[in-house]
């Protein structure tokens, strides 16, 4: 079964590549629902909403396709710490990126004007800002300058546009004081818009 099921794959994907490809390229911007998760239960989070925008290419075959994509994208969250008297210190995380992405995706429904995809892959998240707005809660210098992590999701061809919906996972911490132990990582709900210029 196993077998048979990598021979369909090959057969799929060599007549794929044996098709004309298809080169897009554009522009891209959209929302960002962003949260801060830590790895210890005296702090939980709440999530923002933040902005990305950027560029993407888009090189297919068939139903295949490769997605690279450059974008900046302001990320961030409100974090709560219980203490031990009865009361809650807050602290605001608010830090942005330069993502850059690579998704493998397949146009599960392929049509003249419209198609519906799906999508996922690594992307490497490079800091450009730093900041926090409670130092006494957490510190600035325990940011990392960078982080990986996976995207998955669905979007919508129409025409010359697109509407992309995907999650984004952390998969190392962005923030880790390594002396407490202590770190943080995001998670990211995307909508974007695009537009093909060519």
């Amino acid at each position: 079964m196993k077998k048979t099921l990598i021979l369909i794959l090959a057969v799929l994907f060599s007549g794929a590549l044996m098709a004309q490809p298809i080169f897009d390229l554009g522009l891209k911007a959209g929302v960002n629902n962003s949260k801060v998760t830590f790895n210890t239960n005296d702090y939980t989070s709440e999530s923002v909403v933040k902005a990305h925008i950027g560029a993407f290419g888009r090189v297919g075959w068939s139903r295949f396709y490769l997605q690279p994509e450059v974008y900046y994208s302001a990320k961030g969250g409100k974090v709560l710490e219980r203490d031990v008297n009865p009361i809650t210190r807050t602290a605001q995380f608010d830090f942005s990126t330069v993502d850059v992405p690579l998704l493998l995706g397949i146009k599960v429904l392929k049509g003249g004007a419209a198609n519906l995809r799906v999508m996922g892959g690594p992307v490497l998240c490079m800091m450009t800002s730093k900041g926090i707005d409670a130092n006494d809660v957490l510190e600035k210098q325990y940011y990392n300058d960078q982080y990986f992590g996976y995207q998955y999701g669905i979007g919508v061809d129409f025409l010359s546009f697109f509407l992309d919906a995907r999650m984004e996972h952390a998969g190392n911490r962005f923030y880790y004081d390594v002396s407490e132990g202590f770190g943080g990582k995001n998670k990211t709900f995307m909508i974007s818009v695009g537009f093909k210029i060519l």
